[in-house]
């Protein structure tokens, strides 16, 4: 089955968020720590997920899934964009707009978002209502990025303040990249 590295965005997944509860339900998977989740610097970020990717490989020799939610979807990105270890896949899950003009302060380190084809399968899903990051700009993204986009339909930024626990839309996705 193989390690599953989840990545998650600012400040973290709390504990009721999809993340923590598939850290916790899915054989395999582990979170990756971040040095900051309230100050997130690209840079550390990239490193961090460096770090558990190689860890990952020493302890199986299948290269791991990143399932990546909000701004760790552009950790995940960015990672790729300097970084030649094998993943098998990655699961993009409602990416965060860090160039917008209305994007937080904290995030701005992550722009610009690279958008150059993925070395890896991708799946980017997009809900139609995010507030974070229109579904115009997910279909741009997932066409820079070579990957398969998959509109959600309404349902937020994908945590628990649109009203998610468990994502079993998202186990499915996961199940198609394995």
């Amino acid at each position: 089955m193989g390690l599953i590295l989840l990545v998650p965005g600012y400040q973290g997944s709390s504990e009721g968020h999809w993340q923590s509860l598939w850290e916790f339900s899915l054989p395999g998977a582990r979170r990756v720590e971040m040095p900051s989740w309230d100050q997130p610097l690209r840079g550390e970020w990239v490193e961090a997920l460096d770090d558990a990717i190689a860890a990952a490989l020493l302890d199986t020799e299948e290269p791991p899934l990143l399932v990546g939610h909000s701004l760790g979807c552009l950790a995940i990105v960015h990672w790729a964009a300097v970084h030649q270890r094998p993943v098998r896949g990655a699961l993009l899950a409602v990416p965060a707009d860090v160039e917008r003009p209305d994007a937080l302060e904290q995030l701005r380190s992550f722009a610009p978002i690279p958008r150059r084809s993925l070395p890896f399968p991708a799946l980017l899903a997009a809900s139609s209502n995010d507030p974070f990051l229109t579904l115009e700009r997910a279909r741009s993204l997932a066409l820079d990025w070579g990957a398969q986009l998959v509109d959600l339909g309404p349902c937020g930024h994908l945590n628990q303040a649109s009203g998610h626990g468990p994502w079993v839309r998202g186990e499915a996705l996961l199940s198609e990249l394995r």
